[in-house]
């Protein structure tokens, strides 16, 4: 595993990264990019579980804004962002 940005085993032939390394929760995953939905990130953070549970997406990012997603959004990735994927208490 290759943590440079640089790496070519990471990135295509226009040299954009073909997949990351983030974390969610704590754990760390290796997904494709360049971008990452709401809906993936639920599905990773909670494999399996019922589709209308409401969710609180939360990112801080190394090199640019943190934020939040809701359903229906994305995010573009970066190398290193970490993901916090929490239950809504919220119905």
């Amino acid at each position: 595993m290759s943590n440079s940005e640089g790496s070519t085993k990471d990135t295509h032939e226009n040299g954009k990264r073909s997949s990351f390394h983030i974390k969610i929760n704590g754990s760390e995953f290796e997904v494709p990019g360049p971008k990452i939905s709401y809906r993936e990130l639920v599905n990773l953070a909670f494999p399996g579980e019922p589709g209308e549970i409401i969710y609180l997406v939360q990112y801080v990012s190394p090199h640019g804004p943190d934020g939040q997603l809701q359903d229906g959004e994305s995010v573009e990735l970066v190398n290193g962002m970490k993901f916090d994927v929490e239950r809504s208490h919220r119905s």
